[in-house]
């Protein structure tokens, strides 16, 4: 599985790592010079230094990466993100230790730090002239400290947008009802989609704002009406579900954002290779340090 070089050894690694953030050459993180660097070779320099001539500064490739400051080797960095991506339902940090041979701690934190280069912060509007988005929610774990209520309110939601043959997004919410959807709906659906959902009545006010919004009636076990159908997001969410109660077992509720970012990553990029999408994820690594004490927000 990991014959290449780059998995190897961390000069490979390195220069792997650089191709991908580099293709046209070393980019200073401090300033953003392009043309006047100088690589640094003396015998006391680290390996892969280079020195920016307009801020004077010296960097590496890892500067401003989740890789910076990491005491783990590249290459074993490489090869645990080539096995979260290669995973479709995921890979636990118990089975990710055992593997790389790295402390159970050091996997749980390399995991995070892969899953949130795994988050694309400008993402593409979904959907568009012509196409179909289906909307829907989920439940997973329990919220701490709320007593078992009918409609799943003790549960934690999530909710995913999904295109037709494109791609799908997911959130974790507090509440499922008009003042949490709205804003998301509208920011991230182009408005000449068609929306696709359940019977559920917070969904009402989307043929209003979008090009047309059509529902099936789970109630009466109406699953497909046409192409009316919410197939496309459930398969998506047997799929998360999978991992999270196969794989995962337990995730925090102040983790769970992450998770979902994950699989996410893996469903949109599901037609590359596992070598394409280790590429596609290790794209994500520039701007996103991530220390012990961050955790993401719920929406």
């Amino acid at each position: 599985m990991f014959e290449e070089a780059y998995f190897q050894n961390d000069e490979a690694a390195r220069e792997h790592i650089e191709s991908i953030l580099w293709p046209e050459g070393p980019v200073c993180p401090h300033c953003g010079c392009t043309g006047r660097i100088t690589k640094l070779q003396g015998k006391t320099t680290r390996p892969g230094t280079y020195k920016c001539n307009d801020c004077r500064q010296p960097f590496t490739v890892t500067v401003g990466t989740i890789f910076h400051g990491s005491h783990v080797k590249l290459h074993i960095w490489l090869q645990a993100y080539y096995l979260m991506c290669a995973s479709k339902k995921g890979i636990s940090a118990h089975q990710l230790h055992r593997m790389l041979k790295v402390t159970y701690k050091t996997a749980w934190f390399m995991e995070h730090r892969i899953r949130e280069s795994m988050h694309d912060e400008i993402p593409s509007i979904l959907g568009g002239d012509g196409q179909t988005v289906e909307v829907d929610e989920t439940y997973w774990g329990n919220v701490p400290g709320m007593p078992k209520r009918h409609a799943w309110h003790h549960k934690e939601k999530i909710v995913s947008l999904v295109e037709r043959d494109g791609s799908a997004r997911s959130f974790h919410v507090e509440r499922v009802n008009h003042a949490t959807l709205k804003p998301m709906l509208r920011e991230h659906i182009a408005r000449e989609s068609r929306i696709v959902t359940d019977n559920a009545n917070v969904y009402d006010w989307t043929g209003h704002e979008f090009a047309g919004h059509e529902s099936v009636n789970h109630l009466v076990h109406e699953y497909a009406r046409g192409d009316v159908t919410t197939n496309t997001v459930e398969g998506f969410f047997s799929i998360l579900k999978r991992g999270l109660i196969g794989t995962y077992h337990h995730v925090g509720r102040q983790h769970l954002g992450r998770y979902l970012h994950e699989f996410d990553f893996r469903y949109n990029h599901r037609s590359a290779t596992d070598a394409e999408r280790t590429v596609a994820a290790i794209q994500g690594i520039l701007g996103k340090r991530l220390l012990y004490r961050d955790s993401p927000l719920v929406v």
